[in-house]
């Protein structure tokens, strides 16, 4: 029995010392380098990409279609036909003006003989000369009324798109018809007020495009609307697309507008700040709070003004779980670049 004490004890004692070498061994941590750069200023914002020149078609009316031209991907002339919509209502309209035409020409013709023969005043003639003045009018109004139920391309271009069926009711407003050039394309972002500012004509944009992941694609600011939205508070910016660019009319991607270009600064990466703080390891291994002035931050770099050396090591992600003063072991180095 007093054996298996003594063992019973030494077991504890080492559970003891092995869990207060544990507790008191130092953390780990990753570190990364200050590295030489380009650092950018970069203004973020959404864009869809559209023709140069292109024009929407419309309904005016509304009314059921009764034919399209199924010609989506074809290029058509300026006033070529695309779209028709039920007129009979419309043309039963200008049928009943003109047979009130025809009455109030029969009435003006025999105010015009009563008058020769004086047995009516002018007055009674100028007014039934009016009615048909007027009826004519509204025989001219009717039928250019009825240019409305002919959609017809306002420009000459390819059908970009096409919507509605035979049958549908279209409403007005409702688009029916894209045409346009398919090239050239650009861009139509939606920068926020307090950016813009920043962005100017001539600008380069990196382009990021999830139908193309691994592509390099690039933009140039061409010209800024003058006009901002009070509502949504941002502005329009166009952006100039090279030719060869794979991007589709009406796909969305993702700008970075690069304002200003800084070369062979000091950068270490935005992971490794909270706020303007990061954590040094000393030679000894020991942890150091320190404050850095920073410039530039782009989306995955910051540039260093003060407080860092391209020998600092730098824990990085940062990490809210260390103190000051702590003894950390290193687990390597990456130059961040």
């Amino acid at each position: 029995m007093a054996r298996t004490a003594i063992v019973v004890a030494i077991a504890a004692l080492c559970s003891v010392v092995a869990m207060a070498w544990w507790v008191g061994r130092p953390m780990d941590v990753a570190v990364t380098q200050p590295y030489r750069g380009t650092a950018a200023d970069v203004v973020y914002a959404t864009a869809v990409v559209e023709p140069e020149n292109w024009a929407k078609v419309t309904a005016v009316v509304r009314e059921r279609i009764v034919s399209l031209c199924h010609c989506e991907g074809d290029e058509v002339v300026k006033d070529a036909q695309l779209a028709e919509l039920d007129s009979g209502d419309a043309r039963a309209t200008l049928r009943e003006l003109e047979a009130r035409r025809t009455l109030a020409q029969a009435e003006q013709e025999r105010a015009l003989e009563l008058l020769e023969r004086r047995v009516i005043s002018q007055h009674i003639y100028d007014r039934a000369q009016s009615q048909l003045v007027q009826v004519e009018a509204l025989i001219a109004a009717q039928r250019e009324r009825l240019n409305d139920y002919q959609l017809v391309a306002p420009m000459t271009g390819v059908v970009l798109r096409q919507d509605g069926s035979v049958g549908e009711v279209a409403e007005p407003g409702e688009i029916l018809f894209w045409i346009g050039q398919p090239r050239p394309l650009h861009l139509v972002a939606e920068v926020n007020e307090e950016d813009i500012p920043k962005v100017a004509p001539g600008q380069k944009a990196l382009i990021r495009a999830d139908a193309f992941p691994d592509a390099v694609l690039e933009a140039t600011v061409t010209r800024i609307t003058p006009k901002g939205d009070p509502v949504l508070k941002n502005y329009r910016v166009y952006l100039g697309l090279p030719d060869d660019t794979p991007l589709r009319i009406g796909m969305t991607v993702e700008l970075n507008i690069v304002t200003r270009e800084v070369e062979n600064v000091l950068l270490v990466p935005v992971s490794a700040l909270d706020g303007q703080s990061v954590w040094i390891v000393q030679a000894d291994g020991d942890l150091e709070k320190t404050w850095v002035k920073t410039g530039i931050r782009g989306t995955r770099a910051v540039e260093v003004l003060e407080g860092l050396g391209e020998d600092s090591r730098v824990v990085n992600p940062y990490r809210e779980d260390l103190e000051e003063g702590q003894t950390v072991r290193v687990l390597g180095s990456d130059n961040g670049s």
